[in-house]
């Protein structure tokens, strides 16, 4: 399935059970971007506008670029949209002018493009020493409740391979030689989650089951650990939130590093 379907029919369980990102990675971002109120963030794959609207609520312009129709009309519809352009497009081809923006991010989304595309598409449309930034939240298996549930989602078709790749995307922003001063860092973040929200956070993955089967024993297994982990109707889920940034150069040069 190309990537921007595989959330068909999951944009309102995306939007409304999705863990936003600590305040601190943003923190880091706008400290490392150099970003002032008025700067322009690109965010590709920008989903239902979790990230997005983070960033609009800061102060900065953002244009959200998304493929899902599905997905965008879904970030349309939520809180702090009217402050974001959200438009259709994609990470290897946005339609933006070159060299417009501040900050490119992408948040949740890089494993799901075409890596070598996307980054010259990023490259194009930065300013001159602009930034860019891949964010992603993992979780924490040093947590007990967490690993537990990592258990339960490394049980479903796919999600080994995607989890694998997801958490290797993120390098090759740093060995991309267009781009200089790269970082990386990794932040404490949670959700707290009833067990509709574990429930709805589960299936609004992309390699969620569907199948009747196979969704109905996986709605058991997150019942039975939710009732083994709750406390006071509640789960928190670990996340560590990787961040990877880098600055555009201006001519091709071998200066990463974190």
């Amino acid at each position: 399935m190309e990537p921007d379907r595989r959330f068909c029919g999951l944009a309102e369980s995306y939007g409304q059970f999705r863990p936003d990102y600590p305040a601190s990675a943003l923190d880091w971002i706008i400290a490392y971007g150099q970003l002032t109120p008025g700067s322009l963030l690109i965010d590709l794959g920008a989903g239902t506008g979790i990230a997005s609207r983070a960033f609009a609520a800061r102060g900065f312009r953002v244009i959200g670029i998304e493929p899902n129709e599905e997905m965008r009309a879904q970030a349309s519809c939520r809180p702090g949209a009217t402050a974001i352009d959200y438009r259709s497009g994609s990470a290897e081809s946005t339609g933006l002018p070159s060299e417009i923006a501040d900050l490119v991010l992408a948040a949740q989304a890089f494993h799901w493009f075409n890596p070598g595309k996307a980054l010259e598409e990023a490259y194009r449309i930065l300013k001159d020493r602009g930034s860019i930034a891949l964010m992603w939240n993992e979780r924490d298996e040093e947590d007990p409740f967490t690993a537990a549930y990592g258990d339960v989602i490394r049980l479903f078709p796919g999600a080994k391979d995607i989890e694998s790749q997801r958490q290797q995307a993120g390098y090759r922003l740093l060995e991309d030689t267009r781009f200089c001063e790269a970082r990386r860092q990794e932040l404490e973040h949670f959700q707290l989650a009833s067990l509709e929200e574990l429930i709805g956070r589960t299936f609004s993955a992309s390699y969620a089951p569907r199948e009747p089967l196979m969704a109905k024993r996986a709605r058991a297994d997150l019942r039975q650990l939710f009732a083994t982990h709750e406390k006071d109707g509640c789960v928190v889920i670990r996340y560590r939130t990787s961040v990877y940034i880098a600055r555009r150069s201006k001519l091709a040069c071998p200066c990463g590093g974190w």
